[in-house]
């Protein structure tokens, strides 16, 4: 099963060249696209180098980057009509405003030139493709529209940021108002801490003003955009849920589910003798996918691996010296605060007894069929206004740190891309302030090293977990130094394991600067298992574990019902097969499907039973952990509830897969598995619509398995991009991006690698120029 392509298949490509002519190149360049569809670039200067990476990646997502450029400059509304005139808004009001020529040189010595070199090749596609405009992605025809020039700014927005702790925030106020700060803290896993209270969650501001839609503007820029009903990331369900619901959803989904592995070995642990690395991110599943891969060659730059497209660098790759990967580290950037406003003005608040005038800025936003609208825009000292509640005289302002210099997600990657040793790559570290990362680094001199990074507030008397009033009283003292957030150098036991669960000490001495909450540490401590079996590992091991699908929790729950019987024939048949069950949810197994069904039933009623009826709106979903330590309490009423959601477990898979448990495998197309639909299906005809949907194939795993396929009977989310590196031999790199690289359902590369992915497969990810061109499927020379 885990297997690369068969060497025939590689190698049997024809081979294509091209030249075309680019004006605002300097030197040809030229770009050889292997048989997988990754462009390497090899170009003569820096700004060629960045200028053909913006012309490429345009040519391959130009609809992507399209939508991200409307996003990121407050333009949905032109687009999609008066529905999307409140994204707009959130948009504008949550703009970086601060100096540009600042904030470029954040990301590197070279920032502004590079950026601006990448925004001018990808301008340069723009123009040409739109001289003919009938070779335009379909998207363009079925929306009637054509993609605008990019500048600078569109490359440092936030939009897309992962920062989402100021819902969390709000709805931690309006929990404690409900059930008081203790009850929150029995059911939400605060970790970790170091003595009883711990975290402070008291409440200085009126809870009960606190039940509005305080966060509608935030909430409204940060959803994926939806063309007539249906969202980007649809799931199958959503149709059924309101507006509100489906919001909510989709914020709960992305927080518990975009997370991502990584891990490191020394050469001790290794076949090779030398340091491994390994890095799955898990996002939303869609076509195309976030992430795009690309081989950047050029004087002072030899870097291949993938970031966003619409980004110049690689977030997550290797160099000629080392390799790095991230997942999410929790920190806490974003406040919410509450003034008192003067009733005579209420563009005034009061701060430190004063009454001080709101800054204010109008903004006229174009909006297809209908008027432009005219926003108004209004900003306290810590930050943009979201909401004003008039009749109790309040307004409601998010201080985000990521709209300080320096926070665009993943750009100070550039960095990182030169780094040459674990100094350098942990001085780079420190420029990366959005978002919060577990950054690891490998190399061939065998060292492995850890670093934490993210913007992280110092907050001295309050934990930034609830609001707090904004008179002054609860500021932050700077942020703390990056390299003071924890880190690991060639640590004792030989390796590094991330998985967005907790890695921090209880005696953190900067514990406020540093999140509360982490995801389950199950994917974690799995991946810790497997590095601790005394096997040295070599790729097809690292490609092993990077498919796993054994789940930690089945293997603590199964054995409760060892000495259980069930009255109920079906009842006892299903515990039949989980008797024998290995505990891996793979696809073909029917215990796996019993099992998943009797976890979520299970955990549906734990939920009900802990979270008080009027919190629940509030707070989706009980922890894992809460889940778990609740039902390895043995008492007799445990007992008969774990049957009880086996019979409930049997009746769901009855109705949905049928009669015959011997059917219910454990994916398929009424189980689990992914159908990917494209966000304009709803617009085309269905031959097109089965040219641009994909699936559905069978996945197994789910949310806890270290192979994360998300708890949805069709993923949502998971590892759509996968990078496998043994440091000893560059060429050896494994990589996959599913669906494929490119955006247009034309090319031979939109869907390509979507079976290969299915398969949890790989294919080889060549660095050296040599074996490069073995696998060249055309090369192009761009020239000045």
């Amino acid at each position: 099963m885990h297997r690369l392509l068969p060497l025939v298949l590689l190698f049997c490509s024809l081979f294509s060249a091209v030249a075309q002519s680019i004006p605002g190149l300097q030197q040809p360049v030229e770009i050889i696209r292997d048989r997988w569809g990754v462009n390497h670039i090899y170009a003569k200067n820096e700004h060629d180098l960045f200028f053909a990476q913006g012309y490429s990646a345009a040519q391959d997502r130009l609809f992507q980057l399209e939508i991200w450029r409307r996003q990121a400059t407050g333009t949905v509304a032109e687009l999609l009509g008066p529905q999307e005139v409140k994204r707009d808004m959130g948009t504008r009001l949550f703009r970086f405003r601060g100096d540009l020529n600042k904030e470029l040189l954040h990301y590197h010595p070279h920032g502004p030139q590079i950026v601006r070199a990448f925004v001018d090749g990808v301008n340069a596609y723009i123009t040409q493709v739109l001289k003919t405009p009938e070779k335009l992605p379909f998207e363009f025809r079925v929306l009637n529209t054509k993609p605008g020039l990019w500048t600078p700014e569109v490359v440092i927005s936030r939009h897309q940021g992962l920062a989402y702790n100021v819902r969390d925030e709000l709805n931690y106020g309006r929990l404690v108002k409900l059930i008081g700060a203790d009850k929150l803290r029995e059911l939400q896993w605060f970790h970790p801490v170091s003595k009883p209270n711990e975290p402070d969650l008291t409440l200085r501001v009126n809870g009960d003003e606190l039940f509005q839609p305080i966060l509608d503007l935030y909430e409204a820029f940060r959803l994926p955009l939806k063309f007539q009903g249906r969202p980007t990331k649809a799931d199958e369900d959503e149709a059924q849920l309101d507006r509100q619901q489906n919001n909510d959803e989709w914020f709960d989904t992305e927080k518990q589910y975009v997370g991502s592995n990584n891990w490191i070995i020394s050469g001790n642990k290794s076949a090779s003798g030398y340091p491994m690395l390994a890095n799955d991110p898990h996002r939303a599943q869609s076509t195309p996918s976030l992430r795009y891969w690309v081989h950047l060659n050029g004087p002072g730059w030899n870097v291949i691996g993938a970031g966003e497209p619409t980004l110049p660098g690689i977030s997550i790759g290797h160099n000629d010296y080392g390799a790095w990967g991230l997942t999410i580290f929790e920190t806490d950037n974003e406040d919410l605060y509450v003034y008192e406003t003067n009733p005579a003005n209420p563009n005034q608040y009061r701060y430190k007894g004063n009454w001080v005038s709101m800054k204010t800025l109008t903004e006229t936003i174009p909006v297809k069929g209908g008027q432009p609208v005219q926003a108004t825009l209004k900003y306290t000292r810590h930050g943009p206004v979201v909401f004003e509640d008039k009749q109790h005289h309040k307004a409601y302002a998010i201080r985000a740190g990521w709209l300080d210099t320096g926070c665009s997600p993943y750009l100070a990657s550039l960095r990182m891309n030169q780094a040459r040793n674990w100094t350098e790559f942990r001085q780079a570290c420190s420029y990366s302030r959005i978002p919060g990362e577990n950054m690891i680094w490998a190399d061939k001199t065998g060292t492995i090293g850890w670093q934490a990074v993210g913007l992280a507030p110092i907050r001295k008397n309050f934990t930034g977990l609830v609001p707090v009033p904004g008179d002054g009283r609860y500021e932050w003292s700077g942020y703390l130094p990056i390299q003071q957030l924890p880190n690991k150098l060639n640590p004792s036991e030989g390796y590094v394991a991330t998985a967005n669960n907790n890695l921090t000490p209880a005696n953190f001495p900067h514990r406020d600067a540093v999140g509360w909450t982490w995801s389950s540490p199950n994917r974690a401590h799995r991946i810790e298992e497997v590095l601790n079996d005394g096997k040295r590992k070599s790729m097809v091991d690292f490609m092993a574990l990077q498919a796993d699908y054994l789940s930690i929790p089945a293997r603590t729950l199964v054995p409760l019902l060892k000495n259980l019987a069930s009255p109920d024939n079906r009842t006892e048949q299903a515990l039949g097969y989980l008797r024998k069950w290995d505990y891996k949810l793979e696809t073909n197994s029917v215990a796996a499907a019993i099992y998943v069904a009797w976890e979520g039933e299970l955990k549906k009623a734990v939920y009900q039973q802990k979270v008080p009826k009027n919190a629940q709106p509030y707070f989706k979903s009980l922890p894992s952990k809460r889940v778990f330590d609740e039902l390895l309490i043995p008492t007799v009423s445990r007992d008969s509830l774990l049957l009880s959601c086996m019979d409930r477990a049997v009746t769901q898979l009855t109705d949905r897969l049928g009669n015959d448990m011997d059917d219910w495998l454990y994916g398929q197309r009424k189980n689990k598995h992914i159908t990917i639909t494209h966000p304009l299906s709803d617009l085309v005809d269905k031959a097109m619509q089965k040219k641009i949907n994909l699936g559905p194939v069978a996945r197994g795993g789910y949310g806890e398995t270290v192979n994360a396929t998300a708890n949805d009977l069709n993923q949502t989310h998971g590892a759509s991009f996968r990078i496998l590196i043994d440091t000893e031999d560059w060429d050896k790199t494994l990589g996959i991006n599913s669906p494929g690289q490119s955006g247009n359902p034309d090319s031979p590369h939109y869907s390509d690698l979507f079976p290969i992915w299915a398969e949890n497969n790989y294919f080889p990810v060549f660095f050296t120029k040599d074996k490069v061109k073995t696998v060249a499927e055309q090369t192009t020379v761009l020239k000045p």
